[in-house]
């Protein structure tokens, strides 16, 4: 599986600190924004990733992650000129795609909950449609929404409805099979001159192929898109890493747990950020690793530090 991070747009909804930088390269209390969703596919096990951006902000993102060697992964980049929709991420990264089924998460967000990565792990290889992620929330009818039955099967998707007929908002990770880019290049702008998300999801519907997994109770999603809601994700992570003494979404200790790179090698990365504490947390991570086994190294994905002991996704 491919994987695509879509951190385009203009952030316009956070000017004036925007008109600078990228919103996906603000920080979100200790690390870039982007840094999460990119975790997200990493956790999933995804090393082959795709990052969409305006001109502007493409060379800010080179200059942060560059070409993901250090981490055992390969990061690769592609314009994307103006906000044409998210479905438009199939159509520019159609060459990345190639024969491969693929991944896409928005670069605003951030999943955190129990035994994340496992449920991601469990469904990469087996994609054969739509898989989408909802979410409940108390006001649906701001969101995309899903409505599933009893086996999971999408039976309704509508885009913020005047009167939902579920609680699940659609979040902003997808995974789908080779079809979505022959179907993405099927589709016609809506009223707003974007190629909609909830269009490709709509066909998937149609043909029969699209399921949703709810993350349900004690699960985290977190759209970063305002003022309000970027304050809100730091004071979050802020207050889980220091009650547990962890850090979310550190990409090194994911590299080094997924078996991406070694602890000598995660030693280095964490050398190389100097005395932050960032970076003196990498180094204690590879040295208390140093000697683990593949078993031991990855057992902690499925707890504390990825939220909690493994469960069974639930299926709406």
């Amino acid at each position: 599986m491919k994987g695509i991070i879509l951190a385009g747009g203009n952030g316009t909804r956070l000017h004036p600190v925007t008109l600078g930088v990228s919103k996906q390269l603000l920080p979100v209390y200790d690390k870039p924004m982007i840094y999460y969703p990119l975790s997200v596919l990493m956790l999933a096990g995804i090393r082959d990733i795709l990052i969409i951006s305006s001109p502007r902000d493409l060379p800010q993102f080179r200059r942060v992650l560059g070409d993901g060697h250090a981490l055992g992964i390969r990061l690769t980049y592609a314009e994307q000129p103006r906000p044409n929709g998210l479905a438009e991420a199939f159509l520019i990264g159609a060459d990345h795609v190639g024969d491969d089924c693929v991944a896409l998460v928005l670069g605003d967000n951030i999943f955190h909950g129990p035994g994340f990565s496992l449920v991601l792990q469990e469904h990469t290889p087996h994609t054969d449609g739509a898989l989408l992620f909802g979410y409940p929330v108390r006001d649906p009818h701001q969101f995309g929404v899903g409505e599933a039955d009893e086996a999971g099967r999408l039976v309704s998707i509508e885009e913020k409805p005047a009167e939902p007929r579920s609680n699940r908002a659609i979040t902003g990770l997808y995974f789908y099979d080779n079809d979505v880019v022959s179907i993405a290049r099927g589709l016609r702008p809506s009223a707003r001159g974007e190629l909609e998300i909830t269009d490709v999801n709509k066909e998937y519907l149609a043909r029969g192929k699209a399921r949703l997994v709810d993350l349900g109770r004690g699960f985290t999603w977190l759209d970063t898109g305002t003022h309000d809601s970027l304050l809100d994700a730091g004071q979050y992570i802020q207050t889980l890493e220091h009650r547990q003494g962890l850090r979310i979404a550190c990409l090194e200790e994911v590299a080094l747990r997924m078996g991406f790179i070694d602890a000598a090698q995660c030693h280095r990365l964490g050398k190389r950020l100097g005395s932050s504490g960032y970076g003196q947390y990498v180094m204690e991570i590879a040295d208390s690793l140093r000697d683990a086994g593949p078993r031991e190294r990855a057992g902690s994905l499925a707890g504390p530090r990825y939220g909690g002991p493994a469960r069974t996704p639930t299926v709406v």
